[in-house]
């Protein structure tokens, strides 16, 4: 992180309006585009980066700059969504760890799809998927988060991280199989 980004937070950590929307400004669209992908409505995802702003100047006291703070800024976003649609379906996501077995090894290497098959097409087949898959799977693929990373954000361990992730991705496989072939379910 820069000593210029390090000098805005700590004026942020002052209270310093200026430097606070300074902040704003510089990551406002950034963090709307990671909620879209998420929860998918414009006026719901303006709503999360808002409150995940507000989460993130009046928590400014924990911020260590371990990491950038676009990306403290990220975790706190992503939560915030996963907060948002697990409270939206009015029930919490049981991850069914007692029956979750080892990875696949085949599944932890490169994963491969074919050419004609676009990020959007990905993406669409990802909203498909069953909710435990669903967040791993863009938690992994699109966010770009490890398993540690995303054992953190939903409270799984990391075999279960990486035993979603496996099994995502072989059912992703399977949708956009079902896609490209024109049998879409």
């Amino acid at each position: 992180m820069s000593t210029f980004q390090i000098h805005i937070v700590e004026k942020c950590k002052q209270n310093d309006r200026q430097a606070q929307m300074q902040l704003y400004n510089q990551y406002c669209n950034g963090m709307l585009a990671v909620a879209l992908r998420f929860v998918g409505d414009t006026m719901e995802a303006e709503d999360i980066v808002q409150e995940a702003f507000i989460r993130a100047f009046s928590k400014l006291d924990q911020y260590k700059a371990e990491v950038s703070f676009g990306a403290w800024l990220k975790r706190i976003v992503v939560n915030r969504c996963i907060d948002v649609l697990k409270s939206k379906r009015q029930r919490l996501i049981e991850l069914e760890e007692n029956h979750l077995n080892v990875v696949d090894a085949d599944y932890e290497g490169e994963w491969l799809v074919e050419d004609e098959i676009t990020l959007d097409d990905v993406k669409e087949a990802i909203e498909q998927l069953p909710e435990k898959y669903r967040y791993v799977v863009m938690l992994y693929l699109i966010e770009g988060y490890d398993h540690q990373e995303i054992s953190e954000i939903l409270n799984i361990s990391e075999v279960a991280s990486r035993t979603q992730l496996s099994r995502g991705k072989q059912k992703l496989q399977v949708v956009l199989k079902a896609e490209k072939n024109g049998t879409r379910s």
